[in-house]
């Protein structure tokens, strides 16, 4: 999927069916001789495109507690690929947008020691990029992807995500926001017909149901199993036509797990304990993330540091992991899985 014309077009914002779709459409081209021309690459890459899931506020805890009869997709998806229930989050932080921007970043929060700088978690508009708030340029798995010649799409059900398609305007060739997660998914479904390399979902339901009843109430609860159907949902949607099952890879991680009302202790193994799944013709089956994972830790119930001898996995690895499936090298100045050698399979 790779190897095609980039998009370099100018954006446009429009307001439908409710949702907030930014963007060009996916086949815009760039001019010969552009200096934005597609590189080709040399090896055939373990996936055709890239999925990744994020469900804003799940807790282990909830996913441990509704097991695999009330959330049986996720329960297929650890079946079906290589998986932990104990990744960590960003250090610095347990909240949404800087958990998130790691996440496409490959980087750690403070920007004083070459971390994305975002810090915050609303709707301003200054900062107005990640650069700004970094004081220093800050790549992503968006324009990386991009730099290849490939397609990227983000879909997100909180607006504050706006700052990725300021940040990379260029590199993200499709934006939607929709606060409704299930026509957010529909619309994602729809976009599968596009030929992208790397696709980001963000799914609000647990965090919603969090931040107003608390996490582990009834209705967090129902929350995170509606957050499952979703994501049946788009396995459903990838596996629906046989090629785009082989060449799809989806990463399931999220940003925060949370305790009573709220998600923002650092210290706090509720908060700081998060899953990370991964399925696909490039993954193997039923594996355990750490088991296959020499070079990395099961870090018990300790809240890690950076810069370990065997790190835990991060959320922060679905940049260069994504990257990776691609056969496409990391993000620049990122730290998390530089050296991209998180595996999916076990070794023979």
């Amino acid at each position: 999927m790779l190897c095609r014309t980039s998009l370099a077009s100018s954006l446009t914002a429009a307001l439908v069916s409710g949702s907030l779709l930014l963007g060009a459409p996916a086949c815009a081209v760039v001019p010969s001789g552009s200096a934005d021309a597609p590189r080709q690459v040399a090896q055939k890459a373990d996936s055709e495109s890239v999925l990744a899931i994020s469900i804003d506020g799940m807790s282990v805890a909830a996913v441990r507690k509704l097991g695999k009869k009330q959330l049986p997709n996720l329960y297929r998806f650890m079946k079906a690929g290589a998986s932990t229930m104990n990744a960590r989050t960003e250090r610095e932080m347990t909240v949404t947008l800087p958990n998130h921007t790691g996440m496409v970043t490959g980087r750690r929060i403070d920007a004083s020691k070459g971390g994305h700088g975002v810090t915050w978690n609303d709707d301003r508009l200054t900062p107005n990029t990640v650069q700004a708030a970094a004081g220093h340029d800050v790549a992503s798995v968006f324009t990386a992807v991009d730099a290849a010649g490939g397609s990227t799409a983000l879909f997100a059900a909180k607006t504050k995500f706006s700052l990725w398609q300021r940040s990379w305007p260029d590199a993200i060739d499709r934006t939607t926001i929709n606060d409704d997660n299930a026509e957010l998914v529909d619309e994602l479904i729809a976009d599968l017909g596009q030929d992208r390399d790397f696709r980001f979902l963000h799914l609000s339901p647990p965090d919603v149901a969090g931040h107003a009843h608390g996490w582990m109430s009834k209705p967090y609860l129902r929350a995170v199993r509606k957050a499952d159907a979703l994501v049946g949902r788009v396995v459903k949607a990838v596996n629906a036509d046989p090629t785009r099952k082989a060449g799809t890879t989806i990463l399931l991680t999220s940003d925060h797990g949370g305790h009573g009302a709220n998600h923002d202790n650092p210290r706090l193994l509720d908060d700081y304990r998060i899953v990370f799944m991964a399925r696909g013709s490039a993954v193997g089956k039923g594996l355990d993330l750490y088991a296959i994972n020499p070079t990395y830790k099961d870090p018990g119930t300790k809240r890690t540091t950076y810069g370990m001898k065997r790190p835990p996995v991060r959320n922060g690895m679905i940049a260069n992991l994504a990257l990776d499936l691609l056969d496409l090298p990391a993000v620049d100045d990122s730290e998390f899985d530089v050296m991209q050698d998180l595996r999916l399979t076990a070794a023979p």
